[in-house]
């Protein structure tokens, strides 16, 4: 990176920036008329996923229209399951699926050629940095093992996820394994990331919330710390968010135990807490995106508590989660007129 410090990274370094950088959690996405112009074009999701040309334009297609101060990789987190042969599809309706891994299954898992089914991914990265402005910074991500590993153990997603809890408890030392293996993989991935040109990285633990205490430091915490040691041990220099959405008060250690550079809020954290947290870092957060589906003065209340509560520490703006397909383009122009201060 050349010139002046791009703005997230700024805040991930700890200082604070104002206004606070913005990016928003699925800001590629089917709420954007050109995404799903594009995506009709790709076949399937995956396809869509490994085609860089494609890759590339959804991920551009939110910057050309708001200027968000990063753009996202656009991929899924359940590539790295797809890239150990277990069958990943996306189904119309019900959201992805795959073959349900079992004991004996996890100690037959190898990671030879992981990374060279990945490749697609790579080489749009590589693509990205040197389309995108020179002032917007690229984030790249993945997820977290303990998430991941709850849909390879299911197959697909559950409301609270069951079969991987069950299963951790029957099956302690598989579970660890699995657990172990992803952490590994997943660390690797987000490597050769970096080393294509992203200036950040994101690991989603979308499923944090359903653990209790210590299965969240034992399924959750630990291996997302083994995980930033690895990276950190090849790239001293890797900035790293952590995101544990529905973690709560486990919160209070994450950033810790894990050594993230910056921990994301979901909406669900007070934002008395999230200035508590503040105070050891940069935080990431925490719009409820039902407030970009709403609009008018509900998103703009939402907008402003955040800004008053934690605009004068290390923040980068963002959802509690990611924009739903339900979300007004529009909603989103005007969030960030006012995140940057036109408040119209």
């Amino acid at each position: 990176m050349t010139g002046e410090t791009r703005k997230i990274v700024a805040v991930l370094e700890g200082r604070t920036v104002k206004p606070p950088p913005i990016w928003l959690m699925r800001q590629a996405g089917r709420y954007l008329p050109e995404y799903r112009e594009t995506r009709s074009k790709a076949g399937s999701f995956l396809d869509l996923c490994y085609t860089p040309d494609l890759a590339v334009e959804v991920t551009l297609q939110p910057i050309r229209r708001y200027g968000f101060d990063a753009a996202i990789l656009f991929s899924d987190i359940l590539v790295i399951p797809d890239a150990l042969k277990r069958n990943v599809r996306f189904v119309q309706g019900e959201g992805p699926q795959m073959d349900p891994i079992d004991v004996s299954a996890i100690e037959r898992l190898k990671s030879d050629g992981v990374l060279d089914h990945l490749a697609p991914v790579i080489e749009t990265v590589r693509r990205l940095r040197k389309e995108l402005p020179e002032e917007t910074a690229l984030l790249g991500f993945c997820g977290a093992p303990w998430t991941v590993a709850t849909y390879m153990i299911a197959g697909h997603g559950t409301p609270d996820q069951a079969p991987a809890r069950l299963f951790a408890y029957r099956y302690p030392e598989a579970f660890e394994k699995l657990l172990s293996f992803l952490a590994e993989v997943s660390a690797e991935y987000l490597i050769a990331q970096i080393d294509a040109g992203v200036d950040a990285v994101q690991i989603f633990d979308s499923w944090a919330g359903v653990l209790g205490e210590r299965e969240f430091q034992a399924y959750a915490a630990g291996p997302v710390a083994r995980m930033i040691e690895i990276v950190r041990k090849e790239r001293p220099q890797a900035k790293i968010i952590a995101f544990a959405k529905g973690a709560g008060f486990n919160l209070k250690t994450y950033r810790q135990r894990t050594k993230a550079d910056a921990i994301g809020l979901d909406w669900s954290v007070p934002l008395s807490f999230a200035a508590e947290l503040q105070k050891d870092g940069p935080i990431q957060g925490n719009l409820d995106p039902m407030r970009v589906v709403a609009g008018g003065k509900s998103l703009e209340e939402g907008i402003d508590a955040i800004l008053d509560k934690l605009g004068n520490g290390p923040l980068i703006f963002n959802l509690g989660h990611g924009i739903t397909p339900e979300a007004n383009p529009d909603h989103v122009t005007a969030l960030m007129r006012r995140v940057r201060g036109a408040r119209a």
